[in-house]
């Protein structure tokens, strides 16, 4: 078992309720309100700024051209395809200015954002990689959970969120991740169990953040 599957099996039960929890189930079956769509959206955007930097991050400590010009792939990606798609929902969803550069913060956005950034200050390959797997694997997963396009919903807002993170090259760039982080497991004990708390950390925080996009929504 390499390490990305140790630590995924370690943090499992909150793995497993984040790619299926409610929050999901709506979006995949078109059910999802609008309201608790645009809360999410609005938190998750405030990710951007530190995702890019963990990106860019990634791409000064990887140990080799190949690995840093994949991560140069994807910062690209990120910020064209991704960020369309944010402000496209923001003015189908009628989102102010305010609240997509400043909005209040969540308490599971600000432990998110926090913990992105502690990452990003170790400047540790491994570190960096842990908060990036955790992020990209499980979107990946409950994304999975869409099955075959024909049965998406039919509303961009819904459909497109699934295929940013359900489509050949995202998986192909998952499955790389974890081969990636898999050659990079720390030898020293001290490092291996910083990085495991972050993954383990960054998994609860998925979990809360979808819960977060619920708290005002009745329960189905």
């Amino acid at each position: 078992m390499g390490f990305a599957d140790e630590l995924k099996n370690a943090s499992a039960a909150d793995w497993d309720a984040a790619v299926n929890h409610p929050f999901v189930d709506r979006l995949i079956d078109g059910s999802l309100e609008d309201e608790d769509l645009r809360r999410y959206l609005v938190q998750d955007y405030q990710f951007c700024d530190a995702f890019t930097a963990l990106l860019g991050q990634a791409v000064a400590s990887a140990p080799s051209l190949p690995s840093r010009l994949v991560f140069a792939k994807v910062l690209g990606a990120f910020a064209s395809d991704e960020n369309t798609y944010f402000q496209d929902s923001f003015d189908q969803l009628g989102v102010p200015e305010e609240d997509r550069l400043a909005p209040e913060l969540g308490t599971a956005t600000r432990s998110f954002d926090a913990l992105m950034r502690s990452a990003l200050d170790t400047r540790s390959y491994p570190d960096v990689l842990a908060v990036l797997l955790v992020a990209e694997w499980l979107y990946g997963d409950w994304a999975a959970r869409a099955g075959d396009i024909a049965t998406w919903p039919a509303a961009p807002k819904h459909a497109d969120w699934i295929r940013l993170h359900n489509n050949p090259g995202y998986n192909a760039w998952v499955t790389w991740l974890r081969g990636e982080f898999d050659a990079v497991e720390p030898v020293s004990a001290e490092v291996r169990g910083r990085v495991a708390m972050t993954f383990r950390e960054a998994v609860r925080l998925e979990r809360e953040f979808f819960d977060a996009a619920l708290e005002s929504s009745p329960v189905h």
